[in-house]
């Protein structure tokens, strides 16, 4: 008998519920703040590590993938101000997709 996540690790195609809820712009913040800011360290860490390994490695893709995301902070930060000023809290829906590369 074949339990149910057994099979789901199968599939070649995967969702993870990683956000789900209603939120006041204070912990919207956090949340997303949070998110972002995991993902910048994230390349910064991998950006070293590929730079010890290889001196002449082009770091300018992970350099403008973290520029997008400085950005995308700058933009969830006035929305949420923006959503505070107004008194309405906030529902994040985030879901990580995973599919297997062929």
């Amino acid at each position: 008998m074949e339990n149910k996540k057994t099979s789901q690790i199968e599939t070649l195609k995967q969702n993870i519920q990683l956000v789900k809820g209603e939120f006041t712009p204070s912990q919207a913040s956090d949340v997303i703040m949070s998110l972002i800011n995991q993902k910048i360290n994230f390349h910064k860490i991998e950006g070293l590590q590929l730079w010890e390994r290889n001196h002449k490695y082009d770091q300018e893709p992970l350099n403008n993938r973290i520029k997008e995301l400085e950005e995308e902070k700058k933009i969830a930060a006035d929305f949420i101000s923006k959503m505070r000023d107004e008194g309405k809290n906030l529902k994040i829906t985030g879901v990580l997709k995973m599919t297997a590369v062929e």
